[in-house]
């Protein structure tokens, strides 16, 4: 259910600790590349799970027995932090339809947030591979109330949570409230400790103010 890609020795893991490292942060272009490229990771790693066809497929010297996806997924994400984490996600699966959930924290003088979503966009998901992405999952509301969205559009085969960095609690909410068993949490490195802000520690920040810049 839970793939952590950390746990190997790749070059997913240059691309974390170059998002990771404070300095090659000021470089919001390189952070953005190494957001896609993680994703195109994540990708490659998706289509081992999926089905396949096999196809003849006719070259200028003869014809060849290829195989292909059966079915295309549907790529979802979480705007605006997960832009280049999905255009990776979306460069291996180029055929792929696409979905986009608008969500943000609203903060209260408290200290505490909820979760709002005020936007979504999708085709159907019905019987289709959904796959998911958020680059933090740190408490894990977010991607729950995005995929809440998205299941309106119907029932997906199999979903697949992408994130790049995700705290414990996350995952354990994700897998507290998700009422069905087809799906897989995928993670780059997984991180022990929340803030009362709800950053994850170590972390890496806001993606999304690393990759576009801050908002008021």
């Amino acid at each position: 259910m839970i793939q952590n890609l950390g746990k190997q020795q790749s070059i997913l893991s240059q691309y974390l600790a170059e998002m990771r490292d404070v300095e090659v942060q000021n470089d919001s272009l390189r952070f953005r590349q190494n957001m896609e490229r993680a994703g195109e990771v994540f990708a490659y790693e998706i289509s081992k799970t999926l089905s396949w066809t096999e196809k003849e497929v006719v070259t200028s010297l003869g014809t060849a027995s290829c195989h292909v996806l059966e079915q295309q997924p549907v790529i979802a994400t979480i705007l605006r932090a997960g832009l280049p984490l999905h255009q990776g996600i979306l460069r291996f699966f180029d055929k792929a339809e696409n979905a986009f959930v608008s969500a943000f924290r609203k903060h209260h003088k408290n200290g505490r947030f909820d979760i709002q979503v005020e936007y979504t966009s999708s085709p159907s998901v019905d019987d289709k591979v959904l796959i998911l992405s958020d680059p933090m999952l740190a408490t894990g509301s977010s991607m729950f109330l995005a995929y809440k969205e998205l299941v309106r559009k119907g029932t997906p085969r199999h979903i697949h949570f992408v994130s790049v960095v995700a705290s414990v609690q996350g995952i354990e909410y994700l897998k507290k409230h998700m009422l069905a068993d087809n799906y897989t949490i995928w993670v780059g490195a997984i991180d022990d400790e929340l803030t009362a802000q709800a950053y994850i520690v170590p972390g890496l920040g806001d993606a999304g103010d690393l990759a576009f810049g801050s908002k008021l």
